[in-house]
């Protein structure tokens, strides 16, 4: 006699359809991995439900170039009084790839807590070389403030953002107040600096990415964000969030954390968060809704800006006692 197969039950199906889910996510992670494009993670992004949308209500060139180009998003609905905060993200790709639309994903996640996002471009190696990337950002940061009125935006409590390459980019705009200046933007008028995965700290330039795109520069330290920490550059500076994944091979977390170092030395406000096992791209990857990995990177930035930015136009930014993680400086 037989004996009779059963079939699963409610609760069989509920944990085959998670199992089936669980293997699907991570075979979008593998996916968005293997095509280390932030294109493809922008598209999987798209496709996940939020409870709040974004709307583009910028769009366009801030220079002669294709590649100086920036767009606003902000969260759909009506502005809360005094506009949308603001956050500006500047994009990675060494210097030399990377596109700000391929990012819309962090407008996306930021605008679904009612935060409004510029995306700025800039141009590229071999255009890009330093100091141009770094004049481009601070141009595109001057053409979004342009927009601030129509676009209902907080353009005088900015938060910069950025990842990698274009992290480098906000930092240097932080800490060196020639960029701003050129581009007649008050210093004051920066909120904070949010590095993700930042090179701070890379000379001698011993990659292809650094040799083309600083390599020319009679001064190589003098690029580095580390040498423009002094405490006549921060003086008046604002505060700045660095973030690192501790498995970063592309740019190792000695750079944050000598930045921080410097940082702290050199009378300025900063906090530095390590994340253990995270790599260069899963650390921006967390910004999209597919691997926000319960918002351990999206939520401390939203408390950065929560923190800071009313608080820098008010005068009241408080100088932060101590990094998330001991601080100590670190060669190479």
């Amino acid at each position: 006699m037989k004996a009779a197969r059963r079939r699963p039950g409610k609760m069989g199906w509920t944990l085959i359809a998670i199992l089936v889910l669980a293997l699907a996510g991570f075979a979008l992670w593998r996916w968005a991995l293997a095509a280390g494009s932030a294109a493809t993670l922008d598209w999987i992004d798209a496709r996940f439900p939020r409870e709040t949308g974004i709307e583009l209500v910028a769009q366009g060139k801030y220079g002669p170039t294709d590649a100086q180009r920036a767009e606003i998003w902000v969260p759909e609905g009506a502005a809360p009084a005094g506009g949308f905060p603001l956050a500006v993200f500047v994009h990675g790709g060494g210097w030399h790839s990377g596109a700000p639309e391929d990012y819309r994903f962090v407008a996306r996640s930021l605008g679904e807590r009612g935060i409004a996002t510029a995306l700025v471009g800039y141009r590229l190696v071999p255009d890009g070389r330093y100091p141009v990337m770094l004049e481009d950002s601070a141009a595109g940061l001057a053409w979004v403030r342009d927009k601030a009125a129509t676009a209902n935006l907080r353009a005088d409590q900015a938060i910069l953002i950025g990842h990698s390459a274009g992290a480098y980019n906000v930092l240097m705009l932080g800490l060196d107040p020639r960029y701003l200046r050129s581009a007649g933007i008050p210093r004051e008028s920066l909120a904070g600096v949010v590095s993700m995965a930042g090179p701070a700290d890379f000379f001698p330039f011993d990659t292809d990415s650094s040799r083309n795109a600083f390599g020319h520069v009679a001064d190589g330290r003098a690029t580095q964000p580390v040498t423009q920490a002094t405490r006549k550059n921060l003086a008046g500076a604002p505060p700045f969030l660095l973030m690192h994944g501790t498995a970063d091979e592309t740019v190792r977390p000695y750079n944050s954390r000598n930045l921080a170092v410097a940082i702290e030395e050199g009378g300025g406000m900063v906090d530095l968060v390590e994340y253990d096992g995270m790599s260069h791209a899963g650390i921006v990857m967390a910004l999209s809704k597919p691997f926000a990995q319960n918002g351990t990177v999206l939520d401390p930035i939203l408390a950065f800006i929560a923190d800071h930015a009313d608080a820098r136009k008010q005068g009241k930014a408080q100088r932060v006692p101590q990094a998330s993680v001991p601080v100590q400086g670190e060669t190479r």
